[in-house]
């Protein structure tokens, strides 16, 4: 059966995933508060506006960020941070008074040999991985085969996917580009494939590496690519448990 599985946004890139039950899609725009905040390092060089993941902490270099889950307060701007190994934090991004404790909670997961997190950034759009405001969309089955070829049961949230949909067949996703999708009451185009990094290889419960995906997608499939971007062209509420076609 076609549908959608799950839901999930990032209100601060790479720092935390929370689950939602449905959400509202407008035109040429992110999934709301997905990745509304990004977490700048002292080398970053930022544009006005949209920047490049390479100037933001991220899990592809410390790891232990992906067992970070999150909670947002829309109405206060309020994060809570959760991590097994740090207990939880809650703080305005937007606050600077609330910078130092987010710096002095987080700095332990970040690598010592890398740049180090100093600030907190906003963009006006979602700071996804896409140059444009995108919503991304994975697929169970496609999940379903990789874990089959690497004979481990893989999560979702290692892949960080915006909406999950099941019924395709195992890639099929990857044949949709130039294509629309309905998804509930949201009408979305398929943009590109998503070519994926070593933060996939982390366990999204205890923030180690121990699963090689790049390696699992190469040998099976001949490509590093999981999921697709898309874009927003009509705008709708989509939940869990709606179906999906082709359009």
């Amino acid at each position: 059966m076609n549908r959608l599985t799950q839901v999930t946004r990032y209100p601060i890139k790479a720092h935390g995933r929370e689950d939602l039950a449905s959400v509202f899609l407008s035109p040429d725009a992110c999934l709301p508060w997905d990745r509304h905040w990004a977490v700048a390092h002292e080398a970053a060089k930022l544009n006005d506006g949209w920047s490049p993941c390479m100037n933001f902490a991220r899990a592809a270099k410390a790891p232990a960020l992906m067992a970070i889950s999150s909670r947002l307060d829309e109405a206060t701007g309020e994060v809570t941070l959760m991590h097994p190994g740090r207990g939880s934090l809650t703080f305005r991004p937007d606050d600077a008074a609330d910078l130092p404790r987010f710096l002095d909670w987080v700095g332990p997961l970040n690598s010592a040999d890398r740049a180090r997190p100093v600030r907190i950034v906003s963009a006006g759009r979602g700071m996804t991985d896409s140059d444009f405001p995108s919503v991304s969309i994975l697929s169970e089955t496609s999940l379903q085969a990789l874990s089959d070829s690497m004979g481990v049961a893989l999560s979702p949230d290692r892949f960080r996917g915006n909406l999950w949909i099941a019924g395709a067949k195992p890639f099929a996703e990857f044949d949709w580009i130039g294509r629309d999708i309905r998804v509930g009451g949201a009408v979305l185009r398929i943009e590109e494939r998503i070519g994926r990094c070593t933060a996939t290889m982390a366990n999204p419960k205890t923030g180690e590496r121990d699963a090689d995906t790049l390696q699992g997608l190469a040998r099976a499939f001949g490509h590093q690519d999981f999921g697709v971007y898309a874009r927003v062209i009509e705008g709708g509420q989509v939940a869990v448990g709606d179906g999906w076609s082709l359009t």
